[in-house]
């Protein structure tokens, strides 16, 4: 019986891409580098912000371009309002919903942990998650298992009773490399391929199914 849910935060639990959008073509502009269309940021999503920035960066990526873009990309989003960052639809319901079945809710994302704070205080105030883990340098990111783990010994379960919940190959990574269960939500950033990847159990196309499996 599944007793703990560890949800990926952008594109499973919130959709965020818009305001990093804006903030990386921001930065981007300033230094005189091209800017992307949303459709070309989603394939660099879902690494950690070195890797991402590294893949927006393109052919002008170096060690010194991402160091640079990053530090501007970060003031530029933390000083943001960023009002275009907003759960999925459902998504409170179905947290109160397993909340209320007595099941364990974790967040695991290569997003900094005190962004991921921000996001949980601001819109899930009454969800109380045993663990928000986000990406804490120097330790590892996902697809890494370091997040995963900690999280399963905070919450006091085995393995088996963990399910991973996310909407890329970098989430299929992360619980195959755990050794925990996956669910793959069709509603994210991931593509044809991710959704077609012989790991998850299941490939969901409505948050509410989540609740159901933990019956």
């Amino acid at each position: 019986m599944k007793r703990l849910a560890i949800f990926d935060f952008d594109g499973t639990l919130f959709d965020s891409i818009c305001d990093v959008v804006k903030c990386y073509n921001k930065t981007l502009e300033l230094y005189g580098f091209p800017t992307l269309t949303r459709r070309e940021y989603i394939p660099c999503l879902g690494g950690n912000i070195d890797e991402i920035t590294s893949l927006v960066l393109g052919e002008n990526s170096s060690a010194e371009n991402v160091e640079k873009v990053k530090k501007t990309y970060l003031d530029f989003y933390n000083s943001s309002p960023k009002d275009l960052t907003v759960p999925f639809p459902n998504a409170l319901e179905v947290l109160r919903e397993l909340r209320d079945k007595n099941v364990l809710l974790a967040i695991n994302s290569n997003r900094l942990t005190y962004s991921l704070n921000e996001f949980v205080e601001r819109f899930f105030p009454d969800i109380d998650f045993v663990a928000v883990e986000g990406h804490n340098p120097p330790h590892p990111s996902k697809p890494h298992p370091c997040g995963v783990n900690n999280i399963v010994e905070k919450a006091g379960v085995s393995l088996d009773e963990a399910v991973y919940i996310g909407d890329s190959i970098t989430d299929i990574r992360t619980a195959e490399n755990a050794g925990v269960d996956c669910v793959l939500v069709s509603w994210g950033y991931g593509n044809e391929n991710d959704l077609k990847n012989d790991y998850p159990t299941e490939v969901i196309s409505d948050m509410f199914e989540l609740v159901g499996m933990f019956d």
